[in-house]
């Protein structure tokens, strides 16, 4: 005779959801800390709702993961039920098997997550299994469910994720990576198929895939996790709570309408911001940093905004998600005022928009400048008279000028360059906490021209004209103008529209540019805590 393990058996030590490794950066496991962090947040929202009432207390709350992975999510809310439930179910058993049937939901991305995820949560990849402490299910799946969904093909994509067929279509032997939850055009009706009934969720909580692998790489793979937050929304849940990139905040491949709806919804509430998301899951770097955030169905109002450094607050302050004239949230409130300051002077007002005339990102080139992809590669001696230099990925190198396809006339002007995209040593803090933005930079005299691996910040008629600008683009305001607008490594022509342009007949210093805008000495050690000095000569 076998006899089920209790319950109580899951405290042993270490955790093994600590020790695990990634799937792969699309597919993040979530730390445990970090997973009781968001049910903190969750909990405080749910006492402040409910007259102090404590959300584990309640047996009629549930409680999906529609993302499950390692079933963190789900393990966790199982230990904090099992805890506040004691009181009204008194015997431990009735206490565990009520929760697991009734409370707690899941929904595996792949087959092996939905095993590791009921491993978690039951104590047995089986919810029949002989050491499982669920009770009660009638499948070994439990609340916990997987199935192989397939992608709806049409013209090549996915007509729901908008995956590529030629990547992706690769037969049953691999992993199709339709995850079930965003693969239906009528998730209610989905969920309902799934667990029986017309399931109503309290609680929506996980943290989804971030983005299709799919040949895109890096920055422009195709991003999913926001179809995950739509679909929990049509739910109508009272809670919604997931960890997701940053970057959405300010911009990403096809989030504008996702980003103008979330930033228009009175019903975030909460959102905690880790500019590095190494401060969250320590072996991936996911660009432009990691977020959760808290949606209350039944509670509007304004947005508490909680920055991290590491493991140090930052801020944290109740403020509008978008500023006055800003299309973008401002990542740095402390950045506020000194934005206020600036447009202020050029524009007169307290709205965060520059004039047209007055942006510096009217004068930053469009990505392939010169037509130039980032493989062209040059040769490493010139051959002919006329041949011009080309700054390339991985140095300078010679090139017919006939293969310049446009920007022709932008050859013999002195240009202002920088890289499209910080580099990881730019972006990200030093051990100081400061940044440097920019990565490489510098100024191109005449028969010059560059590759799409960097973008102009200008193009003039004379040396001193050309050299006075770049002064400008290394102080340390110019760079902090760049990062209250984008996430500092994605450096794209519309990370500049807060920079305002300078008269550029002199050369710029900061102490010129916080006389300029009246910055106090709080102010200006706020931008020189951030932004890392950047010398010109060295640029």
């Amino acid at each position: 005779m076998t006899t089920q393990s209790s319950f109580a058996l899951r405290g042993r030590n270490p955790d093994v959801l600590t020790c695990i490794a990634n799937l792969s950066n699309d597919e993040v496991f979530t730390p445990p800390e970090f997973a009781n962090r968001m049910l903190d947040t969750l909990a405080d929202a749910w006492a402040a709702d409910h007259g102090g009432a404590d959300l584990w207390a309640d047996r009629s709350v549930r409680f999906l993961d529609p993302c499950a992975k390692s079933g963190v999510f789900l393990r966790e809310i199982t230990g904090r039920l099992t805890h506040g439930l004691a009181a009204a179910m008194p015997s431990l058993e009735e206490r565990v098997g009520h929760i697991l049937t009734q409370q707690v939901f899941g929904i595996g991305i792949t087959r092996m997550t939905s095993l590791l995820a009921r491993r978690s949560l039951y104590c047995s990849k089986h919810a029949q299994g002989e050491h499982s402490v669920a009770r009660g299910f009638a499948t070994d799946d439990g609340n916990v469910w997987y199935q192989r969904t397939e992608h709806a093909w049409d013209g090549g994509r996915c007509a729901h994720c908008g995956a590529s067929q030629r990547t992706l279509d690769r037969g049953e032997t691999l992993e199709s990576h339709a995850y079930a939850f965003i693969h239906t055009d009528n998730v209610r009706a989905r969920v309902a198929e799934l667990f029986g009934g017309d399931m109503q969720f309290d609680v929506i909580i996980g943290n989804p895939p971030y983005q299709l692998d799919d040949g895109g790489f890096g920055a422009s793979a195709v991003p999913i996790y926001h179809q995950f937050v739509r679909q929990a929304q049509s739910l109508d849940p009272r809670f919604l709570t997931m960890v997701i990139p940053s970057r959405w905040l300010f911009g990403g491949r096809g989030l504008d309408e996702f980003r103008q709806d979330m930033l228009a919804d009175s019903r975030l509430r909460h959102i905690v911001d880790y500019a590095d998301s190494r401060h969250v899951f320590q072996s991936v770097d996911v660009a432009g940093g990691i977020c959760y955030f808290l949606w209350n169905r039944d509670n509007p109002g304004e947005c508490c905004v909680v920055e991290y450094d590491g493991e140090m607050t930052v801020s944290q302050c109740v403020r509008p998600l978008l500023e006055p004239g800003a299309d973008v949230f401002i990542r740095h409130s402390g950045a506020i005022p000194i934005l206020r300051k600036v447009m202020q002077v050029e524009t007169g007002g307290q709205t965060l928009a520059l004039p047209p005339e007055k942006r510096f990102d009217r004068q930053v080139s469009s990505q392939k400048p010169f037509g130039l992809r980032t493989f062209y590669r040059g040769t490493s001696k010139s051959s002919s008279p006329e041949d011009i230099l080309v700054l390339q990925s991985g140095g300078r190198a010679w090139m017919p000028r006939a293969d310049v396809t446009i920007g022709r006339d932008l050859i013999d002007q002195w240009k202002v360059f920088t890289s499209k995209s910080s580099s990881e040593h730019a972006g990200q803090m030093d051990k100081n906490g400061q940044r440097k933005v920019l990565s490489r930079s510098g100024v191109l005299p005449p028969g010059s021209a560059v590759t799409e691996t960097y973008i102009l910040l200008g193009t003039y008629d004379d040396e001193v004209t050309a050299r006075n600008c770049f002064s400008y683009v290394t102080t340390r305001l110019f760079r902090f103008l760049l990062i209250a607008r984008s996430s500092a490594q994605d450096l794209a022509r519309s990370a500049y529209s807060f920079v305002p342009i300078q008269d550029f007949s002199k050369a710029w210093t900061d102490e010129d540019l916080y006389a300029k805008y009246g910055l106090d000495s709080n102010e200006i050690a706020y931008i020189e805590t951030l932004i890392r000095p950047m010398d010109p000569a060295d640029a």
